[in-house]
């Protein structure tokens, strides 16, 4: 069942979001050469505590940590530790959620460590993040969830291949319903899947319908293997990937980026599209 929220359950969801976009500033700062991934887990510890929220990724399914820390070839789900330090040249998607009075907020990044990055691993934060964007703007009343797939995996195709590889889309993972719980139906493909176009694998989008837009993109291939943490996701050909994500709730007027500081007002007038006013002025 796909969980349809009222305005006021909205307004929570935005101030859970608040608080993920606020340890996004905190790791983004503390995501430097010589900080292990464990300082960056304490660093939203800290953030959680100062704003009276709860993690959502704690103990989810035994998960032992506040953040995921995937760096380099690590897709997702990365477990923060004392012996993974940061080098510069890393790159390293921060994936993290909070909880206010039931309602979760998530959201994801890819941060550069350092200097000196290859433009490839540029140009593929930006493709990704860029996809991201374009999957929120088909958030539109009377659009399906194929739409928001058709959109990202779109804008990633029409760009120009990586010097020495292709952009993989990651397959076996994908975005997600967001409300009272962290991961929900529906599922969201970062492509389109013509086996899911019917029923309740493309539901149409309606006002109070709430979704975690995430797609993931490697350099190489799209398949992924999980470590004998169970936990960890890598790709495997060796490839480094980019991770971006945004909480968005579409509303009566319109898309409403539940973890943007300004709502995804900026982003999404680029775009051509007007965000939903923020329900917390």
């Amino acid at each position: 069942m796909v969980e349809i929220k009222t305005p006021e359950q909205i307004a929570k969801m935005r101030e859970a979001g608040l608080v993920v976009a606020a340890i996004h500033a905190a790791t983004r700062e503390a995501a430097v050469p010589g900080a292990t991934t464990k300082d960056l887990d304490e660093v939203a510890r800290k953030v959680l505590k100062e704003h009276g929220a709860k993690s959502n990724f704690l103990g989810y399914g035994g998960f032992p940590a506040t953040i995921c820390t995937s760096v380099n070839e690590v897709v997702v789900h990365g477990i923060p530790d004392d012996k993974t330090v940061l080098k510069d040249g890393d790159i390293i998607s921060i994936d993290c959620g909070a909880i206010i009075e039931g309602w979760h907020g998530d959201a994801a990044y890819t941060a550069f460590v350092g200097s000196g990055h290859a433009p490839e691993l540029l140009e593929l934060s930006r493709v990704t993040e860029e996809s991201m964007w374009a999957g929120i703007a088909a958030m539109k009343k009377g659009n399906r969830l194929v739409d928001v797939s058709r959109a990202i995996e779109s804008y990633i195709r029409r760009q120009p291949r990586p010097p020495k590889g292709k952009y993989g889309i990651i397959e076996e993972y994908g975005g997600h319903g967001i409300g009272s719980e962290m991961h929900m139906d529906p599922h969201l493909l970062n492509y389109v899947d013509k086996r899911r176009l019917l029923g309740r694998h493309n539901p149409k989008l309606v006002p109070g319908l709430c979704l975690a837009i995430e797609p993931m993109v490697s350099l190489g291939t799209p398949r992924t293997e999980v470590l004998e943490d169970d936990w960890t996701v890598i790709t495997t050909d060796g490839t480094w990937s980019s991770h971006w994500e945004h909480s968005v709730a579409l509303t009566e007027q319109g898309p409403l980026v539940l973890t943007a500081p300004d709502g995804g007002k900026a982003r999404l007038a680029e775009l051509g599209v007007v965000a939903a006013p923020d329900p917390l002025g």
